[in-house]
């Protein structure tokens, strides 16, 4: 059965693999649960050949900052994501084989406050391991005493009993991989009245391995050429995996009350590039009843004063 997870679970068990959709490149930072337990780091990429053996690590640890020693258990566990990109730990054709050839050299223990353990697995690829992306997680549960261990190993049945961080495996089998995609649309809304000037993507990767979009934003003003916003040097990445369509914002969170802007949105994805340049104008509506009142007072100005003009032409000629 499909076990569908809301915010808040998506939150707890995923938090690892939703950092990694948004920030693409290996994450290098660590991430702790509500209960404490961190891990670092989140995720790894790795390209394996048929029939090899690969060894990685992660650590998992106990703040020092903590009040308790913490039981968690290891578990390997498919990583899906479905056509709206929610997370999901089940089996699916074709990218989770990899959960099958990969193992763990812990899968419990007991964590003591201010300890660091680091976790080794072993992915071993068969011969006859098909080219492309093979996806996994692993997950670290820390569990508590009534958790059994069939509980634990059903990481969706026990997501409101458990907190869990999990480290996103994206795996790249050599062969003949494909690697294509396409920018379905893009969005660069020309008038706001509120809120943050943004930029809006949708990519499809039609290859059949993960890829890494790119979003670049830059921002003028209307009669300069120096940015008043850029994210080139860093600019937001996110990674799409195989057959997946995902839609992105891209915010400029410092945007002014008004202004007129020359916005400028380039996305890459698989070597195609989409470039949009619009100009953007940023109105509240307090400005808006104001420019309103000054139009319709002046258009009243403009019919009374031709009014007037009429009556003392007239006048002018009943005294002639």
């Amino acid at each position: 059965m499909r076990l569908k997870l809301n915010k808040i679970k998506l939150w707890l068990v995923s938090i690892g693999s939703i950092f990694t959709l948004i920030m693409g490149p290996l994450a290098s930072g660590v991430y702790a649960d509500e209960r404490g337990i961190t891990m670092s780091p989140m995720n790894q990429r790795v390209v394996l050949n048929a029939g090899e053996k690969y060894t990685g690590s992660f650590t998992i640890s106990n703040p020092v900052n903590n009040s308790e020693d913490i039981k968690y258990q290891i578990a390997v566990q498919p990583f899906y994501v479905d056509d709206d990109y929610n997370v999901y730990f089940e089996e699916t054709e074709g990218l989770n084989q990899i959960v099958d050839w990969t193992t763990v050299d812990i899968d419990s223990g007991l964590l003591p406050v201010g300890q660091v353990q680091k976790i080794h697995f072993t992915i071993d690829v068969p011969k006859d391991a098909p080219a492309g992306g093979q996806y996994a997680a692993i997950t670290a549960v820390a569990v508590d005493e009534k958790n059994t261990k069939d509980d634990v190993e059903n990481v969706g049945a026990t997501i409101s009993q458990n907190m869990s961080i999990a480290h996103i495996i994206y795996a790249e089998i050599a062969g003949t991989t494909r690697r294509s995609g396409e920018v379905i649309n893009t969005n660069v809304p020309s008038f706001l009245l509120d809120g943050n000037i943004s930029a809006e993507s949708t990519i499809k990767n039609t290859g059949n391995t993960h890829g890494t979009a790119t979003y670049k934003l830059q921002i003028f003003p209307l009669f300069s050429n120096e940015e008043v916003y850029t994210n080139e040097e860093v600019p937001q990445t996110k990674t799409i995996l195989p057959n997946r369509t995902l839609t992105n914002k891209t915010i400029w969170d410092q945007t002014p009350a008004m202004g007129i802007f020359n916005v400028k949105y380039t996305v890459e994805f698989e070597g195609v590039t989409t470039e949009v340049t619009k100009l953007v104008i940023k109105c509240p509506l307090w400005l808006l009843f104001v420019i309103l009142f000054v139009i319709i007072a002046l258009i009243i100005w403009i019919v009374i004063r031709i009014r007037a003009h009429k009556k003392s032409g007239k006048r002018a000629e009943v005294e002639a």
